[in-house]
């Protein structure tokens, strides 16, 4: 079974180095390292990491990045791992995905354990994942839990069950629920499941994000647009609609230092009078200035 790994980055090149030279610790080697840029200086020394990764460079904008890695491997993987540049894996990841997609066929998708998942605050360190991944208890026992989409942090997907779909290219920029969008239609095809024997630690690095009003309009026009498009379970969009925007509302008079919780709630605000309004298009980030 070929393994490629692909890696979309933007904004972090000290992060992305980080990231791929961590998976020279895995027991299982990928047989191929993709890493899908924007600029030359979002890489900057990452040729000379001693993983050999391919380094592509495309337009700005996730989907449109983890689409161009997918052109790429099309005929040299069977599986491909979508990682963002701030996951490290545990070191028996690609082995533990290997033995899981050899073992039963049925499943077209496969997503992880998130030890711990920095992008709730302030972020992990890279020392700090490195000890959290260490520091990790692996349960003794396998098992897979049935999910109905995929989180897009670290995501496996039998390349032969894809097909001919991709990630939406109309939701742009940093793509908010491309990954929801596109497993759950890859469902349809079989089995997506976490598994616990796959692992590892979400850094949340800050660096490179969307602005808060073009995210927070994101958080209402993307998944409208899902269910529009009935690529999402619709309570899982409603339920992910009312949370950011409770959210936004409460922590808005008391901002974290690393949430732009004014700017998101004024993006949900300006996608609610879109969505009133029949103009609602996630597309319309591209015309947000900050």
């Amino acid at each position: 079974m070929r393994i490629f790994v692909a890696i979309p980055t933007i904004g972090r090149p000290e992060t992305v180095r980080r990231a791929v030279d961590h998976l020279a610790s895995q027991t299982r080697s990928p047989d191929g390292i993709v890493v899908v840029s924007v600029r030359h200086e979002d890489v900057a020394d990452l040729a000379q990491s001693p993983m050999q990764p391919e380094i592509l460079f495309t337009d700005k904008g996730l989907c449109l990045q983890r689409n161009h890695a997918l052109r790429h491997i099309a005929d040299r993987a069977d599986v491909v791992l979508f990682i963002d540049d701030d996951f490290l894996a545990a070191d028996d990841y690609l082995a533990e995905l290997e033995r899981l997609f050899v073992s039963q066929a049925d499943v077209v998708g496969a997503t992880g354990r998130v030890i711990a998942d920095g992008i709730h605050h302030a972020g992990y360190s890279f020392t700090d994942a490195l000890e959290l991944l260490r520091k990790d208890s692996p349960p003794s026992e396998r098992r897979e839990y049935p999910e109905r989409a995929l989180y897009g942090c670290n995501m496996a997907i039998r390349l032969s069950a894809l097909g001919d779909l991709r990630f939406d290219e109309a939701l742009p920029l940093y793509g908010w629920l491309e990954d929801i969008d596109v497993t759950f239609q890859l469902g349809r095809h079989g089995r997506l499941v976490r598994s616990n024997k796959l692992s590892g630690v979400h850094m949340g690095a800050k660096g490179g994000r969307t602005s808060g009003v073009r995210l927070g309009y994101s958080q209402i026009a993307n998944p409208i647009y899902l269910l529009r498009k009935r690529s999402a379970p619709p309570l899982l969009a409603y339920e992910m609609m009312l949370r950011n925007v409770v959210a936004n509302l409460l922590r808005s008079m008391s901002p974290e230092a690393h949430v732009d919780r004014r700017g998101r709630l004024r993006g949900n605000f300006l996608a609610m009078a879109h969505l009133a309004t029949a103009r609602l298009d996630p597309r319309y980030i591209l015309r947000i200035k900050s």
